[in-house]
């Protein structure tokens, strides 16, 4: 039997996501981000074609490598402006029923106490439906933002990472007991004092007091990754749920889903527990040659300079200081290591400034798989059938037709397959992705629960 494809939509709260210059196109609609409007809209789309969720991306500084300045960035709204993403989950959830919310935070600049206030908050209000994406970030400019002189060295932002994570698993998981909350009005008692836990903790992180908020549906909401690194696949393989990875060539990402599987299973957990969802962009026509207009038309408005001011600062180096035919050579930077291994040490091709640029028709690096639904839906198969990938981030081009053509035209082929549900299963984002509400034992945030 065909396994399941899930898919979530792909976007950030801001103009310029990943396909940059896209904003230009007349029938786009990015620049209605301020508007509460425009995401309800996005929201009662993707609940119609039944999609897991929707992942929201986020990042705290802006793209300043390229030509030493955020002036490119600016320019072609490169991910700047962008507005909070976690502020946008409770419109989008008033309007849907079933639809999941992945928030992207970083928790070098998030204090974990309040955050993990703000997650149960965001739980409640959705009837469980939160997920977080958890980032250590990889911009210089957010440390200076934030008042650092630079970020942590990549490694040593993971240790921090995994103390974080010990720290919020105890405050979601081990403050209130089951039970703790009474709600017995002729006593006089809303909740037991005695199954109610202040926290103690002293590390890079400090706390000394009970969580603010009552036992949330998930408790824990579901944990999302996107870290594919060496040491970012060991930190999903131990904490996440579901991991993002870029699109990359088919034999690279089956060795990293591999790898990732395999580490969860040294780490005592069911590889089958991490779901693996692969970043690809679609465009879509009723016929390919339909397809093949569209993204003819769509590259007319695609920004390079926009695109290389994204990747630049995405792997911290200056990609304008290069000969455009010399090959790109690995380098120690403190941002994202998995995008540059991906086109040094990882990669068979010598890759080029030229031949990334190639790659960048519509202002990204993500090649676009274009046809008609046949032709796509074969694509997306054949990356869960050779990679063991379990679904996709499905990035948008143009809004709000990129989702509303997957949703009218991509969904009904892969029903008509047997490979996309009917109907959404009860219960929270979690009990939808695997049939359970909470994190299973082998999950290091079940050690922190509360026993009496």
């Amino acid at each position: 039997m065909a396994r399941e494809i899930r898919l979530n939509a792909f976007d950030m709260n801001c103009v310029g996501h990943l396909q940059q210059g896209m904003w230009r196109h007349p029938r786009d609609r990015s620049r209605d981000y301020t508007s509460l409007e425009h995401w309800a809209g996005l929201a009662r789309t993707l609940e119609r074609g039944l999609f897991d969720g929707v992942f929201l991306a986020d990042v705290v500084g802006v793209y300043d490598v390229f030509r030493g300045s955020a002036a490119a960035a600016i320019a072609q709204a490169v991910q700047v402006p962008v507005n909070d993403p976690l502020l946008l989950v409770p419109g989008m959830a008033q309007v849907t029923e079933h639809l999941g919310f992945g928030v992207t935070c970083n928790l070098t600049y998030e204090p974990p106490y309040l955050f993990a206030r703000r997650m149960s908050t965001l739980d409640h209000l959705t009837r469980g439906r939160i997920g977080w994406n958890i980032v250590t970030g990889y911009l210089d400019s957010a440390a200076r933002a934030m008042g650092l002189e630079r970020q942590p060295e990549h490694d040593r932002r993971y240790d921090i990472a995994e103390e974080y994570m010990d720290l919020v698993y105890r405050l979601w998981e081990g403050s209130w007991e089951d039970g703790a909350v009474l709600r017995d009005a002729a006593s006089g008692r809303y909740a037991d004092p005695a199954r109610v836990h202040a926290v103690s903790h002293d590390g890079h992180w400090t706390c000394h007091g009970m969580h603010l908020c009552e036992p949330s549906p998930q408790r824990t909401p579901v944990l999302y990754q996107a870290g594919a690194s060496t040491r970012g696949r060991q930190f999903a393989a131990t904490h996440a749920e579901c991991v993002f990875l870029n699109s990359q060539p088919k034999p690279l990402v089956k060795s990293l889903v591999a790898d990732l599987r395999a580490r969860a299973e040294a780490a005592g957990r069911d590889p089958r527990d991490v779901l693996v969802f692969l970043g690809v962009t679609v465009v879509l026509g009723d016929t390919d040659a339909d397809a093949e207009a569209r993204f003819a038309e769509y590259r007319q408005y695609a920004s390079i300079d926009g695109a290389l001011a994204h990747f630049s600062a995405s792997v911290g180096i200056d990609l304008d200081e290069f000969d455009p035919d010399a090959p790109i050579r690995p380098a120690q930077t403190q941002s994202n290591q998995s995008n540059l291994e991906a086109i040094t040490t990882r990669s068979e091709t010598a890759w080029t400034v030229r031949g990334l640029t190639e790659r960048m028709p519509l202002g990204s690096r993500n090649v676009p798989i274009v046809g008609g639904p046949a032709r796509v839906a074969d694509e997306l198969q054949a990356w869960v059938e050779q990679c063991d990938v379990d679904g996709f981030n499905l990035s948008r081009v143009v809004v709000p037709e990129s989702f509303a053509d997957v949703v009218d035209l991509l969904v009904p082929e892969l029903q008509a397959r047997g490979v996309y549900k009917r109907a959404y299963a009860p219960g929270s984002l979690r009990e939808k992705l695997f049939g359970r509400a909470r994190l299973p034992a082998t999950h290091p945030a079940a050690r922190r629960r509360a026993r009496r």
